[in-house]
């Protein structure tokens, strides 16, 4: 049997991911930070781009850039 593509009646199902907690995260949303990097950095760090899937680049005030993972701040 081989199958035809062409057909109306033809359905691919689509991949869906578990993004429901991302959708939350944007560029320029202040999130607070579980790890300070330093004893010295505030505690709390702005979103300016996403890395990956799961990595953000931020900036941390009394620190500078630095590349967080989601598990390393809460928002």
């Amino acid at each position: 049997m081989k199958l035809d593509s062409r057909r109306p009646d033809f359905a691919v199902q689509p991949k869906r991911h578990n993004l429901e907690g991302l959708q939350r995260l944007r560029a320029s949303t202040w999130v607070k930070i579980l790890q300070l990097p330093n004893p010295f950095s505030f505690d709390e760090a702005l979103l300016l781009c996403p890395v990956s899937a799961d990595e953000w680049l931020v900036w941390i005030p009394d620190h500078g850039e630095a590349t967080l993972n989601i598990k390393q701040f809460s928002y």
